[in-house]
């Protein structure tokens, strides 16, 4: 069982990491760290990353080559009826929400974008169903344009543990982390602390005593 990290996310750090040592530390442990949702192109992992919320990788993963087979485009996709598209998607959780969200993002990309995944930011934003953290995937991911640092639920509990803000608020974070890690490491950044995340800081019991960052991380248990 792993040693119990403090967590400051809610009342603020006590202290702080060097930024550019926890960069460095990522990159040496996490370097080939890339995103887990199976995808080809922009289209692809914008609909995955949609389907993510609230759920895993993997369950996305089982659920898009029979829904990229249907629906390969865009264009495709904005034509699909809503049911067939929730029976696709059932067991990805809260799946009408998210088929409503799927059939008006295909058919705003088809009308406003020409059937073409926009590479901006503030484009992004305005589709249904697409916040920042989206955005930030696919436009640093399939793009590779640095418009932020993605924000999930790893990233948000690391950020506070290592003390690199005292918000929850994912958009507050994004601009702490943003304000603290080079622009040339946010994409990598993101891939890592999350791969971090999934395999030794977990929510519960984190692997303090084998995790490279305890060295620098004001919340780990561990002898110095």
């Amino acid at each position: 069982m792993g040693v119990k990290a403090r967590d400051w996310s809610a009342g603020g750090p006590r202290s702080t990491v060097d930024s550019r040592a926890l960069v460095g530390l990522l990159r040496e442990r996490w370097g080939h760290a890339v995103c887990e949702l199976d995808h080809e192109n922009g289209y692809q992992l914008l609909v995955a990353t949609i389907l993510a919320a609230q759920s895993t990788d993997r369950r996305i993963n089982m659920v898009t080559p029979e829904l990229f087979r249907r629906y390969p485009t865009a264009r495709d996709l904005a034509g699909a009826d809503q049911r067939s598209l929730e029976e696709l998607v059932h067991s990805t959780g809260f799946y009408r929400q998210k088929s409503k969200n799927l059939l008006a993002m295909a058919r705003m990309v088809v009308d406003d974008f020409g059937g073409e995944i926009p590479r901006t930011m503030d484009e992004l934003v305005r589709l249904p169903g697409v916040a920042r953290k989206t955005a930030n995937v696919v436009l640093g991911t399939v793009y590779g344009i640095p418009s932020g640092i993605v924000v999930d639920t790893h990233v948000k509990r690391l950020a506070g543990r290592l003390g690199l803000t005292g918000h929850t608020d994912p958009v507050k974070i994004e601009r702490d982390l943003m304000a603290k890690i080079p622009e040339d490491s946010w994409i990598d950044f993101g891939h890592q602390l999350i791969w971090h995340g999934r395999r030794i800081c977990h929510a519960r019991s984190p692997e303090c005593e084998r995790c490279p960052l305890a060295p620098i991380c004001p919340s780990a248990e561990v002898p110095r």
